[in-house]
């Protein structure tokens, strides 16, 4: 859920109803909202994982499509973005550069980004409400001791 758009969310939960039929029941976990620092640090952790994670997009890339992207040209960022409330990451150019895929050239300025994915985070009311507009009623929330994540048990109706 938390990878996708309202509207995709919003298809999904449509989608699974339709499967289920009325009074038909899932279970869904998301990551709630949290202290801004806390999501950044764990999108861009000291030791580098997600930004050898994110980067190896570029590395699939190369050796599935042919590309030439040059890793060490990249950098691997992690925003907040409060309007979506959602941690993006992206993969931005640290020089003027030029890449190929697919026999067509790509053009990247310093500090341009490819942003790779969005999480989004939610409250226990704000996916109360995507789940209502995707014809789905919470009948039950639990939530681990820190509040960090959380289950919702669902009825279409």
């Amino acid at each position: 859920m938390g990878n996708l758009n309202a509207s995709e969310a919003k298809a999904l939960l449509m989608q699974m109803g339709r499967h289920l039929g009325k009074n038909g029941r899932a279970i869904i976990g998301v990551d709630l909202q949290k202290n801004v620092d806390t999501l950044l640090r764990a999108y861009d952790d000291s030791a580098g994982v997600t930004a050898a994670f994110n980067l190896n997009l570029l590395e699939r890339i190369n050796a599935e499509l042919g590309g030439d992207f040059r890793l060490e040209r990249f950098k691997h960022v992690a925003r907040w973005n409060e309007i979506e409330k959602a941690v993006e990451m992206h993969l931005v150019s640290v020089c003027d550069q030029r890449v190929t895929l697919c026999e067509r050239a790509f053009g990247f300025r310093t500090s341009e980004s490819i942003h790779t994915e969005s999480s989004r985070k939610y409250t226990a009311e704000s996916f109360e409400r995507l789940a209502r507009s995707g014809g789905w009623k919470v009948v039950e929330f639990w939530q681990d001791a820190g509040g960090l994540f959380g289950l919702f048990g669902l009825i279409r109706y």
